[in-house]
């Protein structure tokens, strides 16, 4: 049974289940599913989709999750990155609006789901920390301004396109003369009727003597409340007719049995795309789940969270959605609304169930605008550009990653970015591990403790090198362990002993292997032993299979104290602490 709970964490959760649970998951599903529909509805739109996709994709997605998810909070459907990620992969390859590009949306999310299934059964969530999160926030700070920025056309009630920044700006410009100004007005009062809600309708409900927990969910249903308003003015006063776009019919159905499309062409188009959305959203969704699991000590898995979203996108893929991922504020709503279980989410599947089979009709009226309006509050909140000053401050490298991802996310587009963020990511890890810290260190006075000569008032002596590697070794970075050293004794004939201190190697590669063989041969032939002190148990196993040690000019000392004892017994006693030639390290 415990074996079977590990991949089907609701035999664990489910056990538990009471009345008080029940009753805190059904709160906070009415909440999540009244603040989902108009976001389902607008990142559907995002998407290039009809409004009804977006519903689908957060009906069998969310069970799904519910069942093979760990995160008792998160809250599984259409994020606008994702959507926005859709968007630009599906339409490289078929029109919007049209029977290909749905179907490709569906093989999209089946890939993506495939892919997350394959990494969580072969317990290959690891991949995902390849990708720093610098570069990540760096890329939805630029992905949250394409979004809004794409969303202008329908504030604007004007025909744009546009993959990237300058098009979309260019295209805005173009066609600006063309405005409808009831659109006009209808997006920007909605716009601002949002970002209000989300800043000052609590606070005033609160003064006008609502209880917390009613003002809470009178400020989730806000985006409802433009939904509604709008909707009936477009019907009363006949918008519509004088040009305000709206969304139409939206079928009254359930969720529909779907095929995605498995041509070879198709899949070959679709592989990478789906990839990229596969980790930006596991990513994103991650990170959520255990940021808000640490809030009520709870654990995440990882690995079971990938085969939990990976079943969600391939439910997505059979009954009419695109990809999906946990997001941010949905997930936030459902745990401060007191979601105890999964359960919660399979309960706002059903209000969208619901939704979908007598609520559609009702929005037949709703102006593209607000749905613009709701997209545009949402991801805006996304922009942090605060991520730019904080790398500038800590490292420059860092800082060059970020603004390289956004400047290129901006210029180029979505999928030019996000493969940019991969490869920066992994440039920036092989840039700090080619260059490892190595650090000359002497004896502390009065201690047995060793220390950087630079940073410390210590004991050294001229015969004897001792320099600290805090990496571990391998074929990157041995190279520079190498001419870190060499460069040392070179010119300094006074060394005749060199130890290498391995407290913080827990590898030694291949190629590092033969670079320390290197080492010891050149050191040799200068007449200067190397030695080796405090090596890792695992370590020193795989050097005994090695010829380094069997050829190795010193020794292996247990402790650097037990080094600088056999070679220099003078600096044990407390010879005069000093720094030679600090200028030269």
């Amino acid at each position: 049974m415990k074996r079977m709970a590990r991949f089907l964490p609701i035999l664990d959760w489910g056990r538990q289940y009471d009345r008080g649970a029940l009753q805190n998951d059904l709160i906070a599903a009415v909440i999540v599913t009244i603040m989902l529909i108009p976001q389902s509805l607008a990142y559907a739109m995002l998407a290039g989709l009809p409004p009804e996709a977006g519903i689908y994709a957060s009906i069998l997605p969310i069970i799904l999750y519910a069942i093979f998810g760990t995160s008792r909070a998160l809250a599984v459907g259409p994020v606008a990155v994702v959507s926005l990620m859709t968007a630009a992969a599906v339409g490289q390859i078929a029109q919007s609006g049209t029977a290909g590009y749905a179907a490709a949306a569906l093989t999209l999310a089946l890939l993506s789901g495939l892919f997350l299934l394959a990494l969580g059964l072969f317990r290959l969530g690891f991949i995902a920390n390849f990708l720093s999160h610098p570069v990540i926030a760096g890329f939805i700070t630029a992905s949250g301004i394409l979004i809004a920025t794409s969303q202008l056309k329908h504030i604007l009630g004007v025909k744009a396109s546009g993959d990237n920044l300058p098009e979309m700006i260019a295209s805005l410009i173009e066609n600006l003369g063309q405005t409808n100004l009831i659109t006009l007005v209808i997006g920007v009062a909605a716009t601002g009727f949002l970002f209000w809600v989300r800043k000052g309708l609590k606070p005033a409900l609160r003064r006008a003597g609502l209880s917390d927990g009613m003002a809470t969910i009178a400020t989730r249903a806000g985006p409802v409340a433009a939904v509604v308003v709008t909707t009936l003015a477009v019907w009363v006063l006949g918008l519509d007719g004088r040009g305000v776009s709206i969304v139409g019919s939206v079928p009254q159905s359930l969720p529909p049995l779907t095929m995605p499309d498995l041509s070879p062409e198709l899949l070959r188009q679709l592989v990478v795309p789906a990839i990229l959305i596969s980790i930006i959203g596991f990513v994103e969704s991650i990170s959520v789940a255990q940021t808000l699991a640490a809030k009520r000590r709870q654990r995440i898995n990882p690995d079971q969270e990938l085969i939990g979203l990976g079943m969600a996108n391939i439910g997505a893929g059979f009954t009419g959605g695109y990809p999906v991922t946990g997001g941010f504020a949905r997930s936030v709503v459902n745990f401060d609304a007191g979601a105890e279980t999964p359960a919660a989410g399979a309960f706002t599947a059903l209000g969208l169930a619901i939704a979908a089979i007598a609520l559609t009709p009702l929005v037949y009226y709703l102006p593209n605008a607000t749905l613009a309006a709701t997209i545009i509050v949402a991801v805006l909140s996304l922009v942090d550009f605060g991520i730019l000053r904080h790398a500038w401050a800590y490292s420059r490298a860092d800082f060059s990653a970020v603004a390289g991802t956004i400047l290129l996310t901006l210029i180029f587009g979505v999928e030019t970015g996000v493969s940019a963020g991969v490869i920066l990511s992994i440039l920036l890890h092989l840039y700090h591990t080619s260059r490892p810290h190595i650090a000359e260190v002497g004896l502390v006075p009065g201690t047995q403790h060793f220390r950087n000569i630079r940073r410390h008032d210590v004991h050294t002596d001229p015969a004897l090198l001792t320099m600290r590697v805090d990496e571990s070794l391998y074929f990157a970075n041995a190279r520079y362990l190498e001419d870190k050293v060499l460069d040392r004794v070179t010119g300094d004939t006074e060394i005749r002993n060199v130890v290498l201190m391995f407290p913080a190697v827990n590898a030694v590669d291949l190629s590092a292997l033969e670079t320390l063989e290197a080492l010891n041969e050149r050191l040799r032939d200068m007449g200067v032993q190397l030695h080796l002190s405090e090596v890792k148990g695992p370590v020193m196993d795989r050097l005994r299979r090695s010829h380094l040690l069997d050829h190795l000019t010193g020794q292996v000392f247990l402790s650097q104290w037990d080094a600088v004892e056999a070679l220099t017994p003078s600096v044990c006693k407390g010879g005069a602490p000093g720094v030679r030639d600090a200028a030269a390290h």
